[in-house]
């Protein structure tokens, strides 16, 4: 790496010898006499490093330290200085300084510091350049579909994710994706410099669930060796992602509650409450509305949450997006195996899109990543591909629905479709989203049908 250290200092002699022993390492060094000569190098680019004296004879290393603040990017700033005193080091810190060295200095210490400034440097500049991978991974183009419901989804999470909303609920099937929207909300979002946290709520009991989420002090319990920062504070200014919310304990629903309603929350075994600003999306694959009415999962937490709510269609309304969502998986799976595979062959085409996908995207995902590594040829077909279920075939694939001798009134459609509406209720219950799903449609698109034959 061309590291550029910049030495702003008016003695003469000391520049030299800074940019003797930096010169020996390899560095390009550049310098300056005073704060005039210092802001003309910064328009040249920002520096890894900058040696920075306290006393200027045009301005001071404070002063300039808060004009260089933009601009030093991922670089870190030594102050230098005779005058040393705690208020001057107090006041470079606050401005970014890395630290504070008094003059006269050892060489071998200042190199020390100077050592440890650019491997921060070298770790602030990894972590720019990740954050920059991971926004864009998970851009709104991640998401992979055509379908009408698809592009409504993105266009809420690109909205949903500028907006000041503190907390999202999703809902949708196993394997729909709900991970990697709540990923990109938080990418898009301007919190994305922040950190995001995930949890799943049936992966701990519901004691360590607790202090995970909100730490504990030292002795809460027997284990409780340190204090530990629970998981609402680690991300403070970021996102904490509760997958599988709808089996949370009944007694640690209602801190969550607490904390979503004020922000604020304690320690397990603490006393102080600590407040930050988080913004917590939520996650279920149950059908909410019936743990509420069982008593299973709290109304009022059930009511916070579902301010802003996403639901994530399931694999078998998307229709085409199967393909679609199947050739992104081979581009992807062909380069990391280094395989040939580019495509589907016609035949493997229609068994995908015959499928019911009980998995949905993930499913479809693995089902994939095993073609690809079985593919012999250029092509992915039936043989390469195993299914979890046997094939779903439509009642028309079948012969069962085909056009008598005489013709078909297309007209009478609609009394078919209310018939298998009225159908569908029943067998349901009268519950719309699982009569949604005997129909192959949205909730949605049921209530649009409904209306539309005024069931409703």
């Amino acid at each position: 790496m061309n590291i550029r250290v910049l030495i702003v200092e008016d003695e003469s002699l000391i520049r030299w010898s800074l940019r003797q022993k930096l010169e020996e390492r390899g560095y390009q060094v550049v310098e300056a006499e005073t704060g005039r000569a210092a802001r003309q190098a910064l328009e040249s680019g920002p520096f890894d490093l900058v040696l920075l004296d306290y006393k200027l004879p045009d301005t001071t290393g404070l002063e300039l330290l808060r004009e260089m603040r933009a601009a030093q990017g991922d670089g870190v700033t030594i102050m230098m200085t005779a005058h040393s005193s705690i208020e001057h080091a107090v006041d470079a810190i606050k401005l970014g300084a890395f630290d504070y060295v008094p003059k006269p200095f050892r060489m071998d210490d200042l190199l020390f510091t100077l050592d440890k400034g650019l491997e921060t440097t070298k770790l602030r500049r990894e972590v720019r350049e990740l954050r920059q991978k991971l926004q864009a991974e998970y851009g709104t183009d991640s998401l992979v579909g055509r379908h009408p419901s698809v592009r409504r989804l993105m266009d809420m999470i690109q909205r949903v994710a500028l907006s000041g909303a503190s907390t999202v609920f999703l809902r949708g099937e196993t394997g729909t994706g709900k991970d990697l929207v709540a990923r990109v909300i938080h990418y898009r979002s301007p919190r994305a410099a922040k950190s995001f946290v995930n949890i799943t709520c049936t992966a701990l009991s519901e004691t360590l669930l607790e202090s995970e989420l909100f730490g504990h002090e030292r002795g809460a319990f027997t284990d409780a060796k340190t204090q530990k920062s629970g998981l609402l504070e680690v991300a403070d200014g970021g996102t904490v992602f509760l997958d599988e919310i709808g089996d949370m304990a009944p007694g640690l629903q209602a801190k969550l509650l607490r904390f979503l309603e004020e922000r604020r929350f304690r320690r397990v075994g603490g006393t102080r409450e600590i407040t930050v600003d988080v913004r917590v999306i939520a996650a279920t694959n149950r059908e909410i509305e019936n743990s509420v009415r069982s008593g299973r999962f709290r109304e009022d937490l059930f009511y916070r949450l579902n301010v802003v709510a996403l639901d994530l269609p399931p694999l078998r309304e998307r229709g085409e997006d199967v393909l679609l969502l199947a050739r992104h998986f081979i581009d992807r799976f062909a380069r990391e195996f280094k395989k040939p595979v580019t495509d589907l062959d016609e035949r493997c085409g229609r068994t995908l899109l015959g499928y019911n996908w009980p998995g949905n995207v993930r499913e479809l995902r693995n089902t994939i990543e095993r073609a690809v590594l079985l593919c012999q040829g250029e092509r992915i077909g039936p043989d390469d591909i195993v299914l979890g279920r046997p094939v779903r075939r439509e009642p028309w694939e079948n012969g069962a629905f085909t056009l008598p001798p005489d013709g078909f009134d297309l007209n009478r459609l609609a009394e078919i479709e209310v018939s298998l509406l009225r159908q569908a209720l029943e067998r349901a219950k009268n519950n719309q989203v699982q009569a949604a799903r005997l129909l192959r449609i949205s909730r949605d698109r049921l209530r649009y049908r409904l209306r539309r034959y005024r069931m409703l």
